[in-house]
């Protein structure tokens, strides 16, 4: 491609570029750029949401580029405050250190390995806090350059003002801390959600007070979740999970509605959109399914999801790899949920039945009945079954 075609493409389905005539400078220079994307590990799963700015990321590595994959593991004990209505609360190290494991094998699901560089922030920012020969004094320097009224120019901190919900002097330093990450890295470019372009901005800034040339931002779309409605997020339960079991991620996929399953395409794959509308909605949806679940799982278990997928839905039958569970004693079906792994819980197994999600031998079960042991086929919501055996 040339330079014109290589903007165009790292620009395909951006929200914010600041600035696009220095992205295309940086872009022909010829220099390996040092492209950044920081994540924070506040729970053990990445998921697609995650997977718009990596896929970005990794464009810029298959044209050369190095990836450089910030962990948060300090800034997640912090908390972000983008995009919250309220202080968020604040994790401890443990937590954080067993999340962030987590997420790098995660991040090699779409990034390539070799060209990746990892990097943690306690590095710089533990030392940045706790060293009084040069941690502090370089920490006083910097939170002397960024003032209050900056600050407050963040949407979410005026808007809770405004509500008075408070906002702590933690949260207002998040900012800062992120930002510093862009100078320790000497980041050309940063990438983000298009919540993050405050931080992302404070990074410019700080680069510019430590003599370094500004990075390039560029910021992608918040993922709609599958419920169509808010941002993908693990606290919505809207999400798909990269470590989601193939039959799982592909069935999740096939329940989101039409217009939402372009949006994916444009921002989850490289496919040709004009194309894909052409098409058949059905048809498609089961395309984006098992491109995806193929991208997490291999080419063959993505062939497996969909014919999975319609056998029991599309044919309604049952499935023929359904795991056995021997029922040894009579007892309420909420129990027999739980103990055969459909439902985490009872209050969750007695709402699943009043909400009319389970099924015994085919038959809607309207009660939390006492089950007497037989031989037959529990299924719960769409895609758990199991074989009950007496």
């Amino acid at each position: 491609m040339n330079n014109e075609e290589i903007l165009k493409d790292i620009l395909r389905g951006a929200v914010d570029v600041v600035s696009r005539e220095d992205l295309a400078k940086k872009l022909s220079s010829g220099k390996k750029l040092r492209v950044k994307f920081g994540v924070d590990p506040t729970s053990r799963d990445l998921h697609l949401g995650h997977s718009v700015v990596l896929r970005k990321l990794r464009q810029f590595q298959d044209l050369g580029h190095t990836a450089v994959l910030i962990i948060g593991d300090f800034t997640a004990q912090v908390g972000d405050p983008s995009g919250k209505d309220s202080t968020r609360p604040v994790l401890d190290h443990e937590t954080v250190e067993n999340n962030a494991k987590t997420y790098v094998e995660q991040a090699f699901k779409v990034l390539d390995r070799d060209r990746t560089e990892i990097r943690f922030n306690t590095e710089w920012l533990k030392p940045f806090l706790s060293n009084p020969a040069a941690g502090v004094s370089e920490f006083i320097n910097t939170a002397k350059n960024v003032t209050v009224s900056r600050l407050l120019e963040r949407e979410d901190f005026r808007s809770r003002m405004k509500a008075e919900t408070p906002v702590s002097l933690l949260e207002m330093f998040y900012p800062v801390f992120q930002g510093y990450d862009s100078v320790a890295v000497k980041a050309d470019i940063e990438l983000g959600g298009r919540d993050q372009i405050f931080n992302l901005l404070m990074g410019r800034d700080l680069q510019k007070l430590n003599a370094q040339e500004p990075q390039v931002v560029l910021t992608m779309p918040l993922l709609v979740g599958t419920d169509g409605e808010k941002k993908m997020s693990k606290s919505y339960g809207n999400y798909v999970a990269f470590n989601d079991l193939p039959n799982d991620m592909f069935g999740k996929l096939m329940s989101i509605s039409d217009a939402l399953m372009y949006s994916y395409y444009e921002l989850l794959t490289g496919e040709d959109l004009a194309a894909v509308k052409a098409g058949h909605p059905m048809e498609a949806k089961k395309k984006l399914a098992g491109l995806l679940t193929a991208r997490f799982h291999g080419e063959e278990q993505g062939l497996a999801a969909r014919a999975h997928f319609e056998q029991v839905f599309s044919r309604k039958e049952l499935p023929g790899d359904m795991e056995v569970y021997r029922v040894e004693k009579a007892g309420k079906l909420s129990y027999l949920m739980v103990a055969c792994g459909v439902a985490k819980g009872m209050n969750e197994a007695r709402r699943l039945i009043e909400q009319g999600a389970v099924r015994l031998g085919g038959e809607k079960v309207a009660e939390d009945i006492v089950f007497e042991p037989k031989d037959c086929v529990l299924q719960v919501g769409r895609r758990q079954f199991r074989k009950l055996e007496k």
